[in-house]
């Protein structure tokens, strides 16, 4: 009884740091102004700003909701526990809300490193095949795999954006739109170079090979963000989708290639059926790229001020995966490790996520 009564006193202390970390007060008032806008008559005339507040609010709501849950849980455990001393079916029910509570808090706690800017909101994820041809195409198609899978398995919604077959096999690329809570947050653990290692099944003599692929994550912008884009600076070209797609999707011009020229960036889009629905998305991604690499700059700037030195994410190796001689999963950084690949390559990386997040906290 006293273990239980120890335990519910180091929940309760969790509790009340959650509800100061999460800011519930800043949230719950947040919440009540956008309540008000969202009742607002005329609130859905533009829909696209009402969908970014409604989107806003609800993920308020649902972190308002989980902590509510946690004080409620612990309630539970101090009544149950209190009851216990007349029937000790009560202190199997105290431990069952404690075990979910600690579950809850764990939760909350990571809920919590999500606090930059676009961390609550959607991502844009694209794989490149580095150096390797045959080899990195098929690896860039298992990563873009990996990641789909990953995204199902939290109930997170996948539109696919571009997705170029590989000269036989594989991809050329892959850019996928991943909408769910927290998904840019979560998916920055994924932003930089992935070395594949095994026996190559495009080589005839069995030799073991070495392969890389690029994974660059971004967020998908708010509306209401400005990002410097001249349309007159963009060039827009329309070709024939190349890659598998829906009816019409190969039989007419609805690919968009857009280049801004003072930046030389490139974006294509070619898996919606109509040519504007690819012009938007690709728009999206651009501005998206823009934005980053405006971020960047300036993070350089303040850098070479303060004298800091400036780690290159992008471009630098993040994790392993060794299929051969032995097998394994390594993640450069955090250091989390698995043997079981084929989970990770089916889209177990909750752990290595996770992981590296915990990892960047400490730093």
């Amino acid at each position: 009884m006293a273990d239980s009564e120890h335990d519910i006193e180091h929940m309760a202390a969790r509790v009340t740091d959650a509800h100061g970390f999460l800011h519930i007060d800043d949230k719950t008032a947040e919440l009540a102004k956008l309540d008000e806008e969202i009742a607002a008559p005329g609130f859905w005339d533009d829909a696209a700003h009402a969908q970014g507040v409604s989107k806003q609010a609800s993920n308020l709501r649902e972190t308002i909701r989980e902590y509510d849950e946690a004080a409620a849980l612990l309630e539970d455990a101090r009544a149950a526990l209190e009851l216990a001393g007349e029937d000790e079916a009560f202190a199997a029910e105290a431990d069952d809300a404690l075990a979910r509570l600690s579950d809850l808090l764990d939760a909350l706690e990571i809920t919590s490193w999500f606090s930059e800017r676009f961390d609550g909101g959607d991502a844009i994820l694209t794989v490149n095949p580095g150096s390797g041809g045959l080899e990195a195409q098929d690896w860039t198609d298992m990563l873009y795999r990996m990641y789909v899978r990953y995204a199902e398995k939290k109930d997170w919604k996948v539109t696919i954006l571009d997705v170029v077959p590989g000269e036989g096999i594989g991809l050329d690329k892959a850019t996928i739109q991943i909408e769910g809570r927290n998904a840019f947050g979560m998916l920055k653990s994924e932003n930089g170079v992935h070395r594949l290692v095994r026996i190559s099944p495009t080589d005839d003599k069995k030799r073991r090979h070495t392969t890389f692929a690029g994974v660059e994550v971004l967020p998908v912008l708010p509306d209401d963000i400005e990002v410097d884009l001249n349309p007159a600076d963009v060039r827009v070209d329309v070709y024939r989708s190349s890659g598998p797609g829906g009816q019409c999707v190969n039989t007419t011009d609805s690919a968009v290639r857009l280049t801004h020229i003072p930046t030389n960036i490139v974006v294509t889009c070619q898996n919606e059926k109509s040519q504007l629905q690819n012009k938007e998305a690709a728009f999206r991604v651009l501005k998206a790229k823009l934005y980053e690499r405006e971020e960047q700059k300036r993070a350089q700037e303040l850098a070479e001020l303060r004298g800091d030195r400036m780690d290159n994410t992008f471009g630098s190796q993040i994790r392993n995966y060794v299929l051969y001689p032995y097998q394994m999963v390594k993640d450069v950084r955090s250091g989390v490790e698995t043997g079981n690949v084929d989970a990770v390559l089916d889209g177990d990386l909750e752990e290595f996520v996770i992981g590296y997040h915990k990892w960047r906290v400490s730093q």
